[in-house]
């Protein structure tokens, strides 16, 4: 349930108006951070309807890897962005801050507060700063950035990529070859560096950005506790069918794991790992508690974490709450709180 369906059938609320000039409110935090419990939670008490900030979310039959919430959780608080696409098409940046900004626009008119909630940080800063105009993607380029990766080793392309881009290089980890690629893709596709497409972005930052669109980040105080949560979770995950929803997916027969959608943490892992059992059966089986594609997913997993935590901590406008915390929920009330008039 998405959109209007959504709010429609989501039962009556009282209405309160909110402090100018707040657009919406913002809720981040890195994977498994507790932020969907959250939201649900303020949601509930506050007249809000939730937007998911999430490039996974929006893919139809992407349910169990993405940590949807449940048809239940959606009947009881409306929630958007949310089965908007086939996982065959590309959901951008662009396309986000275009359906975000309309959302906004119409749950405002509806009396009640819009609550960005998600992990994925680019579509945080597209739509607090604003995003220029970046070239598409290159699939035929994608496909041999991959190949040269196989051959030589996402660490000799990420060092390939400090030759022509430093900066860019600098905040990405020698494996995180998603983000490599593009790089690389936008700097051999244009000839300009993503460091230089950054820059063209509008000025729409700072103390302006923090008073419309506030920023409450969910941040451990401890990196071990929010690693047992990301291994809970995904444990979670295979219990209920991670593996399954993926091999449904591939049976598609129209889906491949360069798609946006199958390079998610968690389906490309798992995608990888299918794909070598077809072609080389292993030796021996399996130990019984580890799926195979486990333990890298787990730690791209982490390494997901480690980048969005990387990210909120450069956000100087944010508010901070210990995700730890057993005053959690109650420090959040307070601070939407902040922002209603009565």
């Amino acid at each position: 349930m998405n959109g209007s369906d959504a709010a429609a059938a989501a039962p009556a609320l009282t209405t309160h108006r909110y402090r100018a000039p707040v657009q919406a409110l913002c809720l981040a935090g890195p994977t498994a951070s507790g932020k969907s419990a959250l939201a649900l939670s303020l949601a509930r008490r506050w007249p809000m309807e939730i937007i998911s900030v999430d490039s996974a979310q929006v893919y139809r039959g992407m349910d169990i890897g993405t940590a949807k919430p449940s048809a239940a959780e959606q009947a009881q608080v409306p929630h958007h962005l949310i089965d908007i696409q086939d996982p065959a098409q590309s959901y951008s940046a662009a396309r986000f801050v275009a359906d975000a900004t309309q959302l906004v626009a119409d749950i405002r008119a509806r009396g009640r507060l819009p609550l960005l909630v998600g992990g994925t940080m680019l579509y945080f800063k597209a739509l607090r700063q604003g995003i220029s105009a970046m070239p598409a993607a290159n699939p035929a380029l994608r496909v041999a950035i991959d190949h040269e990766a196989q051959v030589q080793g996402w660490p000799a392309l990420h060092e390939a990529l400090a030759q022509v881009d430093p900066e860019t290089a600098a905040r990405l980890a020698p494996r995180d070859g998603q983000r490599i690629q593009r790089a690389l893709e936008v700097w051999r596709s244009t000839g300009r560096t993503l460091t230089d497409w950054h820059r063209q972005d509008p000025a729409r930052s700072g103390p302006d950005a923090d008073a419309a669109w506030p920023l409450l980040a969910l941040e451990p105080a401890s990196r071990a506790w929010l690693h047992a949560r990301i291994e809970q979770r995904l444990q979670q995950m295979v219990a209920r069918g991670l593996e399954a929803e993926v091999r449904a997916l591939r049976q598609r027969g129209d889906l491949n794991p360069q798609l946006p959608s199958m390079r998610s943490v968690g389906y490309r892992q798992a995608w990888a790992a299918l794909d070598a059992a077809e072609q080389a059966p292993p030796t021996r089986p399996p130990k019984a508690d580890r799926a195979p594609w486990f333990d890298p997913a787990l730690a791209a997993t982490r390494q997901l974490a480690k980048h969005q935590l990387t990210w909120l901590r450069g956000v100087p406008g944010r508010t901070v709450l210990n995700c730890e915390s057993a005053a959690l929920e109650d420090d959040a009330h307070r601070w939407v709180q902040g922002f209603m008039q009565f």
